[in-house]
């Protein structure tokens, strides 16, 4: 809360904070100033509640540690089961020699639910320590921006607005200091490795993504585009004078090279579980499909919406006797179980039907980047559209996967003013969505608070680096973004206090994921048509 504290006094002292160059003080200078005050935000955060997340991480700890590599995908004495690729399972094993040294009763499988203070602080620490891979990546990003020429304040350079919105993401503070997960750590290979690319280091970059492939698998939601990508700008040297792909040009050298390095690094996670025959069990744990199609807390894409109209048509075929109340499948959707559901009354969605769709939604973008490649950047947001149209049409989606498209859309929002209108929205609809992941009181205010805080800087930076081209936001985005306050003081301040908290506990959860899956979609929509529209017309909203 100190660092919100600040915020009055930064804004208040900006002025004489805008330095020149010529004092001697860079970019780079704040850039470490804003680590060195992140790392210690990230301590403070050592002692805060944490989820259920936290055990799981513990139990995976105890799982690689004091387990045979034979038995990792087959133990299941905690409900929270090994279910990420053999890479991070190798992390894990990595982190249990340094865990032992804190607290050895946390390597115990049988020790459900431990939670010691050596055993928290360890986790934490982890956490903390991981990030510095975040921080790192969050640099080399900052790197591949452009400033504008002749700017002489450093404060208000694309390239530090970058390094804020990267480093000081609500998301990922809440979801990883808070919360706790390690996607900092993960999200620091996928900047990276774009980072990479726009620096035109393709086989760095293609490395570091099979890495982050085989430590989540989450992230093949952007898979296609890293494939397609390669395939068309490394494979193929050269195109033709009408900007179609040049045939003869395909290098088998550089297909082998790629093909090496995803062989090596597969090899190296999954090998020994090939060895020992256990391969469709891995697979099975990392894609068990019985999962249902949402996630306990809806996530705010298509699904949220479709749900949302089945329990609607439900409602009213029952109020008007046209559906017998006894005969309809149990309402479980929100019941915070991970179960498989039956639809009332509009068809039941299958795991097929979600491929289907998630595949028909990204197509344009892929296709797109083959038939009409616009380098790095456009790679870039050919990985957004397949990272948001997973998002929006996947299967079991968990709500914290919007931070795949927030983050990178980052570096695009610092570069273009349209993107920088689409990153607000994106941003704070899907900033808010993650709100029921602190759902205690006392997480209330610093919850507010720290959205605000970035809230506010985004809205401010931008508006600042884009002075003089208009509003960011058209008048119904504006309209929109404010109707998140109401719900806001709905679902954490009324609903509380009324009679409906009793007899309907997922109404505050229904009412955000259904509202903030119109800013997803629409986000979503957005993007996509700055991506196919006709080069050299751009659009200012």
């Amino acid at each position: 809360l100190g660092c919100i504290a600040f915020l009055p006094t930064y804004m208040r002292l900006k002025p004489q904070l805008s330095i020149s160059l010529e004092s001697g003080l860079t970019v780079g200078y704040f850039a470490r100033c804003l680590s060195d005050l992140l790392l210690i935000c990230h301590w403070v955060c050592v002692s805060v509640s944490h989820s259920t997340d936290f055990e799981v991480h513990r139990n995976w700890l105890a799982i690689t540690h004091s387990l045979p590599v034979s038995r990792w995908y087959h133990e299941n004495t905690s409900e929270w089961t090994l279910d990420y690729p053999p890479l991070f399972a190798w992390f894990e094993l990595g982190l249990s020699h340094a865990a032992r040294h804190f607290d050895p009763d946390m390597l115990l499988v049988e020790n459900l639910n431990y939670a010691s203070p050596s055993t928290v602080l360890f986790q934490r620490l982890s956490v903390i320590f991981t990030d510095l891979l975040f921080i790192y990546a969050a640099r080399e990003c900052c790197r591949c921006v452009q400033d504008q020429k002749g700017s002489r304040d450093v404060l208000n350079r694309p390239s530090f607005v970058l390094a804020v919105l990267l480093l000081w993401n609500f998301g990922l503070l809440i979801v990883d200091h808070i919360h706790f997960q390690y996607n900092g750590f993960l999200f620091g290979f996928l900047l990276l490795s774009v980072a990479k690319h726009l620096q035109r280091q393709h086989l760095q970059g293609a490395l570091l993504f099979s890495v982050l492939l085989n430590l989540k698998h989450i992230y093949l939601y952007v898979a296609p585009a890293y494939g397609v990508y390669l395939l068309r700008s490394y494979c193929f040297t050269q195109d033709n004078k009408d900007g179609s792909v040049s045939w003869s040009s395909f290098s088998p050298l550089r297909l082998l090279a790629l093909g090496g390095i995803v062989a090596s690094v597969c090899a190296l996670s999954f090998g020994p579980f090939i060895a020992m025959g256990q391969l469709p069990q891995v697979l099975s744990r990392l894609f068990p499909f019985k999962r249902g199609l949402c996630h306990a807390y809806w996530a705010p894409n298509i699904w949220a919406l479709y749900n949302t109209l089945d329990k609607i048509l439900a409602t009213l075929g029952v109020r008007l006797k046209l559906l017998q109340e006894a005969g309809l499948p149990r309402a479980s959707m929100t019941g915070g179980l991970v179960q498989e559901f039956q639809h009332s009354v509009l068809p039941s969605v299958t795991p097929s039907i979600t491929l289907v769709c998630t595949l028909l939604s990204i197509l344009p973008a892929v296709a797109s980047i083959w038939f009409r490649p616009r380098g790095a950047r456009g790679f870039l947001r050919c990985l957004l559209l397949c990272a948001l149209g997973s998002f929006v049409f996947g299967w079991h989606v968990h709500e914290k996967a919007i931070l795949i498209a927030i983050l990178p859309l980052s570096i695009l929002a610092v570069e273009n003013r349209e993107d920088a209108g689409i990153f607000l929205v994106l941003t704070t609809t899907g900033h808010y969505s993650l709100f029921p992941l602190l759902f205690t009181p006392a997480e209330l205010p610093i919850k507010v608070s720290l959205m605000l805080l970035f809230t506010i800087y985004s809205f401010t930076a931008l508006r600042k680096l884009y002075s003089g081209r208009g509003s960011l936001l058209r008048p119904l985005e504006s309209v929109y973004l404010l109707g998140l306050v109401g719900v806001a003081f709905a679902c954490e301040v009324a609903f509380p206090l009324s009679p409906w908290q009793q007899k309907l506990p997922f109404l505050p959860l229904l009412a955000t994921s259904v509202y903030c899956s119109l800013g997803v979609c629409y986000s979503f929509l957005r993007l996509y048509a700055s991506l196919l529209r006709p080069p050299g017309k751009p659009k200012q909203p």
